[in-house]
């Protein structure tokens, strides 16, 4: 029996958004493996162990995500088909997500790329410009900056993916059960984001920052809970759209409970908005966490981080412009990329926005 447009245009929106999902998933596991490489190896007893740890947890990550992946066969091929190959046609977003690869893969590999260790002082080397010893230069102290920039690197994928995925999670949660619910639940939820809305975001991450000893645990949890604001409301409008459609009255019809309703018919077909935005807040989330440590706020030295080392540059921009502009270009660099894999997504997986 053939389908209608409307019922092909749903599943290939849900599978396509469902195996972007996983992907997602498998992003936020991975990128945890780079910046807990050195605690894991401890238990290795191993010269190597960092990258015996990378490599052994990467491979469990991929091993879990292929049995996962193999319950999705079901999928139309078309459908995935489909979602591919508008993403591919789009240059822009394919060299974003190569951009984002490589940034990747030079955080998991930091141990080997890396020149020296990223805290090592070298007083007779201090200030050197690029050189074939010291790629990026070195700072005052005399340490490798391109090393510092890798690890740093650690740091703000470590941030930007779970900070994000705590703030998607909550703002799909809230913005489902609002748009489901409606009502005086509606009411409730959106009063409460609208509030949360009214206060600078940057004002009151400095507030919540300064009562307490700034730390990488405490900028996750900060960041990830005032930033879920914008999908609720994303999410909310999607579910109000798409609880009057045909798939979910038919679903009603049949009896089904209201929880797989939402979970199992709405949310699919509500992803891919979510993972737009989700994608583009990564980016925006490395933005404030290099402001933060700018301003002292977010990561403390001695750890590597991109703002704490803008911050110790600045002053030296016309004797040593190395220092600030290396990291400077590496956050330019993430954000970029990040920001062109949203567009390209947002396109990829919306049929209706076919080239």
């Amino acid at each position: 029996m053939r389908t209608s447009p409307a019922t092909r245009l749903a599943q290939e929106r849900a599978f396509g958004t469902a195996r972007l999902f996983r992907l997602v998933l498998l992003a936020c596991l991975l990128a945890t493996i780079p910046w807990r490489a050195e605690r894991i190896a401890g238990f290795f007893r191993d010269p190597s162990g960092a990258g015996i740890a990378s490599a052994f947890f990467l491979a469990a990550a991929i091993a879990g995500f292929a049995a996962w992946e193999a319950r999705a066969r079901r999928a139309p091929r078309d459908a995935t088909r489909g979602f591919l190959g508008r993403f591919r046609r789009n240059r822009l977003a394919s060299f974003g997500l190569a951009a984002m690869l490589v940034l990747y893969l030079a955080a998991l590999l930091t141990p080997i790329l890396a020149p020296s260790e990223p805290n090592r002082q070298d007083l007779d080397a201090a200030s050197r410009p690029p050189s074939a010893e010291h790629p990026l230069g070195t700072d005052p102290f005399g340490r490798d900056v391109l090393s510092r920039i890798l690890y740093g690197s650690r740091i703000s994928l470590f941030i930007g993916f779970v900070s994000v995925a705590i703030a998607v999670t909550l703002g799909a949660l809230v913005g489902a059960a609002a748009g489901f619910l409606g009502g005086a639940a509606d009411w409730v939820l959106m009063r409460v984001v609208d509030v949360i809305l009214s206060f600078p975001r940057l004002v009151l991450l400095l507030a919540v920052i300064a009562l307490f000893q700034p730390s990488i645990f405490l900028l996750v949890a900060v960041l990830g809970m005032t930033g879920w604001m914008g999908t609720a409301r994303i999410v909310r409008g999607e579910v109000l759209s798409l609880r009057e459609r045909e798939f979910v009255l038919a679903a009603r019809a049949l009896g089904f409970s209201r929880r797989r309703i939402l979970f199992a018919h709405i949310l699919p077909n509500a992803m891919a908005p979510i993972i737009v935005a989700a994608t583009l807040n990564i980016g925006n989330t490395v933005m404030i966490e290099a402001s933060l440590s700018f301003l002292g706020l977010g990561v403390q030295p001695p750890a590597a981080s991109w703002g704490t080392m803008i911050n110790d540059g600045r002053d030296l921009l016309t004797s040593a412009w190395w220092l600030a502009t290396f990291p400077g270009l590496a956050i330019l660099f993430t954000v970029i990329g990040f920001n062109l894999v949203g567009d390209g997504l947002r396109d990829a997986l919306d049929p209706r926005a076919r080239r």
